[in-house]
């Protein structure tokens, strides 16, 4: 082998592990932005429980659900954007998350914030 073509070799294998290194980022990024859309459930259901008795009735439940609503628009956009990652980038030697197990998790926590809006508004 001539020394040229090692250097193409290494560079071929340094470029494989960056992009492993950048679907796991990708993950990473994904799961950070799940807990930034419960944390903003969280606060939205919190608000409702401490405010509750506010008058008018309406308007803790109101601000809870923009809380609610904004977590439900941020586990969307987490899924997109972490999908077009995925489609972009090809993996070598690690096994990323299937795009299907994000628009899952994506989908139930987007679900039982919709269970949760209908609940606090409902049967509160």
């Amino acid at each position: 082998m001539t020394k040229s073509s090692d250097t193409a070799e290494l560079a071929g294998e340094r470029t494989d592990l960056a992009e492993d290194r950048t679907v796991l980022a990708n993950e990473r990024t994904f799961a950070g932005w799940m807990r930034t859309g419960l944390a903003a459930v969280g606060i939205g259901l919190g608000f409702n429980a401490l405010f509750g008795k506010m008058e008018p009735a309406w308007l803790p439940k109101a601000i809870a659900s923009c809380f609610i609503l904004s977590g439900m628009v941020i586990f969307y956009l987490a899924e997109r954007n972490s999908c077009s990652v995925l489609e972009r980038l090809d993996a070598h030697s690690v096994q990323p998350l299937r795009r299907m197990n994000l628009r899952l998790v994506a989908s139930l926590m987007g679900t039982g914030s919709v269970v949760l809006l209908g609940g606090m508004w409902f049967l509160l």
